[in-house]
């Protein structure tokens, strides 16, 4: 669904549909959060290499976008700093950060103008001018290739529902049949009507039976399908992950603002774009839990409540990118401690013009 367009957009019809979905969105969303914590004493080379990355794939929007267009222009909007836990003067740039985050919300990276909105003397701290962007893009990276996650997925879901079939078959033959009509007429019932489009949705419960040679071979058989059956209730698809606190800073911005945002998941191959209200929308709808969205707390994100949305429901906004180069750098903390991590060269996003303009400049 559309954020805007370009007969009926409004600042505060935007912020006030955002608020709304805010509000009745399942989850416990704080949106008086405010953000304090002693900043992190030190970096680490993940910390770091995960830094190098983010700021490679919003560098490849920002030219993908500029290079692409003589009506619209990206800038850099967000924090860029190079400070890091350790470094002098972290404490006093997170304390600054944590401020901002309870006064105006999370930046976008990038903010998205119309060339002739912009001029030498513009002030980007100016909310005034910041209200004339057509679109706040998040950008976000991922260690994966796109593509081929895509084709071992589909392998391994194809290869689950053939061994199902398999397992189906052998047990629906005698003398296994036999024996499980007479342990569970209930599960031989399942198994009967079951088919490669629902082997996922059969619910059983598992039995050891080990009386007789074939009962052993028939919970061998069951269990062997209730092993492939959780293969095909395993999530299967790369994912935009806004943390549940993010939604709430996220949502301050856009209060402030009225700009409509979007988030932008990159890739090593290709890159996808969805609304802010998407996935607000789609996150709220029970139908689509464990279809196209999980909400878990992810490790990865410091065990906090996020909402992971199938990537398929956005648009493929950049449908090619060239690998970048990557080398190791050495960073020597104070104490001595040296640090290594991985920085990224080069490499190029080819923008989809039609998408670009369909979701993001559709009310400019």
């Amino acid at each position: 669904m559309p954020d805007t367009n370009s007969s009926s957009f409004s600042p505060e019809n935007y912020r006030q549909t955002i608020a709304r979905l805010v509000t009745d969105a399942p989850f416990d969303i704080d949106t008086e959060l405010r953000v304090e914590g002693r900043p992190p004493s030190m970096s680490s080379s993940e910390f770091l290499t995960n830094k190098e990355q983010g700021d490679w794939a919003e560098r490849i929007v920002f030219e993908a976008i500029n290079n692409h267009s003589d009506e619209f222009v990206a800038i850099r909007y967000g924090r860029s700093e190079s400070l890091a836990a350790g470094d002098a003067g972290f404490a006093e740039f997170y304390a600054n950060y944590q401020d901002e985050l309870n006064r105006i919300g999370k930046r976008p990276d990038l903010l998205v103008f119309r060339r002739t909105d912009i001029s030498p003397n513009v002030d980007f701290e100016d909310g005034a001018f910041i209200n004339k962007a057509v679109a706040a893009i998040e950008v976000r990276s991922s260690s994966f290739l796109a593509n081929k996650y895509a084709a071992f997925m589909s392998d391994r879901s194809r290869n689950a529902e053939e061994k199902c079939a398999r397992i189906r078959n052998e047990i629906l033959k005698e003398p296994l049949r036999d024996a499980l009509k007479t342990k569970s007429p209930a599960i031989l019932s399942l198994i009967e009507n079951a088919a490669p489009e629902t082997f996922r949705d059969l619910d059983f419960r598992l039995s050891s039976w080990v009386s007789t040679p074939v009962l052993q071979n028939l919970s061998a058989r069951l269990r062997e399908l209730k092993e492939q059956i959780k293969i095909l209730h395993k999530r299967d698809y790369l994912s935009i992950t806004p943390k549940i606190e993010d939604i709430a800073l996220v949502n301050r911005w856009i209060q402030n603002f009225g700009v409509p945002h979007y988030y932008l998941q990159v890739f090593f191959d290709k890159a996808y774009v969805v609304s802010f209200r998407e996935i607000l929308e789609i996150a709220s709808d029970p139908a689509k839990e464990d279809v196209v969205f999980s909400v878990e707390k992810d490790v990865k994100n410091q065990g906090k409540t996020t909402v992971k949305i199938n990537i398929q429901v956005g648009r493929e906004i950049i449908g090619k990118i060239d690998m970048p180069g990557h080398k190791s750098v050495q960073k020597e903390l104070d104490r001595g401690r040296l640090l290594f991590y991985v920085t990224f060269e080069g490499g190029r996003g080819y923008l989809d013009a039609g998408v670009f303009h369909q979701k993001i400049i559709q009310h400019a």
